[in-house]
């Protein structure tokens, strides 16, 4: 089995990429996506044959130790798309507004290839702006659904914008994901009349697998005793290129045959069956002995806080709480950075006292790392320097 590193373009030269996602789901040699400014990542050697149904490796955000390459089968992938527009209601035309390199954006040129139609791509050679992706609309085929997936950060600027939220609102469905979505932003969409859809999933289960809490058609959840999510069914990944005791950990078999992928996230599944991820394992931060999620403090703040656009807790070391629970806001323009004590006062009541943060520091933006998703260890080392 060949693999082929596959340079992707951003904007609309994306388009060029989807013979070769053709070729590759059609058994003639897997493709390695990367950055068309920067060499493919590097590959190790195989350990033993490689899946016969390879079609798409696809590195991970490397959000612990160095990145990961997913060996997503023509299977999984098929299923994926095959699912994602039975829940939808349908195929359609889809809109690119995310990097195609990554699980998400190459998801959508796989999408295509399934409805049988040719996307859109968004303008992004000034970066993702509301005027582009407002424009990219307006070039779908009004005949078809529409179709976009987003980050978070990509919705706040949208919701933003009236002419990008007009165009939100023409779109039969929005996928957001990559990042938690917090429920604050989530209703400023919904009342604005936004079909929006909050996905979960990575790339070893090729993207968005749990739509809403729910799994797709042929995907399964189930958490352990120590509230780890575990992710199945058919749109796993057969392991990690060359990395055999990394697949051996992450990805487990049950008595039956059914295969599972051990995520690092903690959440729930309540009575209806709907997944709710409380955050990653790694991130909750424990202060003076107390465990604190950063997922409910962010939406606490999105929630109670004036003026605020975004917010990212971490944990940051404390000499006297072993761990302080660390704020960094994103005003809204023209809002005021808001003070420790402001901050503290307005979030009494709606989080435990151990939960309040002990630091806030305002930035202009959350650094990221990845489409869309907080780079945590950045905004921790904005408090080392002067938070």
């Amino acid at each position: 089995m060949d693999l082929e590193p596959l340079p992707v373009p951003a904007g609309r030269a994306a388009v060029g990429v989807l013979e070769r996602l053709r070729r590759a789901l059609a058994g003639e040699g897997a493709v390695l996506p990367h950055p068309p400014d920067s060499p493919p990542p590097a590959v190790p050697e195989p350990v033993g044959a490689l899946p016969e149904d390879l079609a798409v490796v696809v590195g991970t955000s490397g959000s612990t130790g160095s990145p990961k390459l997913a060996l997503l089968g023509s299977q999984a992938l098929a299923s994926s798309a095959r699912a994602t527009h039975e829940r939808l209601g349908g195929p359609g035309q889809w809109l690119l507004t995310l990097p195609a390199h990554h699980v998400a954006g190459i998801q959508v040129l796989l999408r295509s290839l399934d409805a049988g139609s040719e996307p859109v791509t968004t303008d992004l050679s000034d970066g993702f702006t509301p005027a582009a992706f407002t424009a990219a609309v307006g070039r779908l085929d009004p005949g078809l659904r529409g179709y976009t997936s987003l980050v978070p950060t990509q919705l706040v600027r949208l919701l933003a914008d009236a002419a990008a939220t007009r165009a939100l609102r023409a779109l039969q469905g929005v996928l957001v994901g990559g990042a938690a979505t917090p429920p604050a932003l989530r209703r400023r969409a919904e009342q604005a009349g936004v079909t929006l859809h909050l996905t979960y999933g990575m790339s070893e289960t090729a993207g968005g697998c749990v739509y809403d809490g729910l799994p797709l058609t042929g995907a399964r959840v189930r958490t352990d005793d120590e509230g780890r999510v575990h992710l199945g069914g058919a749109t796993l990944a057969h392991g990690y290129l060359g990395r055999p005791e990394l697949t051996a950990r992450s990805f487990t078999t049950d008595p039956d045959g059914s295969r599972w992928f051990r995520t690092d996230d903690a959440g729930h599944v309540d009575d209806a069956g709907r997944l709710h991820v409380e955050g990653r394992l790694d991130d909750l931060v424990n202060t003076g002995g107390m465990k604190v999620a950063p997922r409910g403090v962010e939406e606490a703040a999105l929630e109670h806080l004036p003026g605020v656009l975004e917010a990212v807790a971490v944990a940051t070391p404390d000499a006297e709480w072993g761990q302080a629970v660390s704020l960094l806001l994103v005003p809204a323009p023209g809002a005021r950075p808001l003070p420790l004590p402001e901050v503290r006062e307005r979030l009494r009541g709606h989080l435990p006292d151990h939960a309040l943060p002990r630091r806030v520091v305002s930035a202009p933006a959350v650094p990221l790392r990845g489409p869309g998703k907080p780079d945590r260890a950045a905004v921790a080392a904005l408090f080392a320097v002067g938070g």
